[in-house]
Formats: C-alpha cells, structure tokens, sequence
C-alpha cells in the first residue's frame, strides 16, 4: 500500500492512502500533537468530509487498539520465515511468583533463551518492555524463541 507523505508548511504532515473501496484516507499531523483524520472521495485534499480529531494522546490510544492484533500477525509472519522460531502467549496468573514484580527479576531470556516482546494489559500493549516493567496479574506476555523456550517461559513465569 502506498502512502504519500505531504509537508503543510506551518501546520504539520498529511500522510494520505487509497483503502480498497476507493476512498482517499487522510492524517494530517499537526505541529501542536494534535491529529485530524478525513475521508475523501477525489484526489482533493481540501475537499475532506468526516473530519475528527484527536490529541495527542487519544491518537496514541487509537494506535494502541489498532496495533495490537498486528503486533501478533508481525510475529506469526517472522515465525513462518524463520525456521525453528515460535511465538507464544503467557498469562500471569494471581498466584504466580512474578506477578507485582519487575520482568527483570524473572531473568527470562537468560534461563530460557527465549524473549519476552511484548505485554498485553487489558487493551494496552507494551511493545519491547525493559527489565523494570512490573508484571501484573491478567498480563499476556508475547514470547519469541524456540518451542522449548516459550515453554520454559511458561513454567518459570507460573513457578
């Protein structure tokens, strides 16, 4: 898919795409953090119908729900092009030894040589969380590595 990226000189970016119905997709990223979206149906920009905005952090939150299920899909494609590697999901459980303790301390990669690359929280996703990142009950956490590792992830994280 092509997106074309445009300066608007004292305003920001646009960055624009066709989606498969023929529509003409338009983000407009202001200076200020703020963002505009709009939908329009010739090649005029300024001719933009079903204009919204969103701060900074409500475009962050929009991006948050959109880009969870293509996290996973991501994964499963670097799976399938890398023989040997796997991705899983983990829950931490109430009753697990590292729930309401830092990843860090469950030095997962180091006793499983697998990774931890995400964390799913409710509707958040923590992409690429540090050593410091407090697991919480409820937490799915992304696994990449061998079958054995995302494995052993599972029995450590559960004790």
């Amino acid at each position: 898919m092509d997106v074309n990226e445009v300066l608007l000189p004292g305003v920001g970016l646009r960055y624009d795409f066709v989606n498969q119905d023929g529509d003409r997709i338009g983000v407009v990223a202001r200076r200020s953090g703020d963002f505009e979206l709009a939908i329009y149906g010739g090649t005029d920009p300024d001719q933009a119908g079903a204009v919204f905005r969103l701060t900074g952090e409500e475009a962050d939150v929009l991006a948050e729900i959109l880009g969870a299920p293509r996290i996973a899909e991501r994964f499963a494609d670097l799976t399938r092009e890398v023989p040997g590697l796997s991705a899983g999901q983990v829950e931490v459980l109430a009753d697990t030894p590292f729930a309401g303790r830092p990843l860090g301390e469950s030095r997962a990669r180091t006793r499983t040589g697998a990774s931890v690359v995400a964390i799913v929280r409710g509707e958040e996703v923590i992409p690429s969380p540090g050593p410091d990142e407090v697991l919480r009950s409820g937490d799915v956490l992304v696994v990449i590595g061998t079958r054995e590792g995302i494995t052993a992830v599972e029995q450590l994280v559960r004790g």
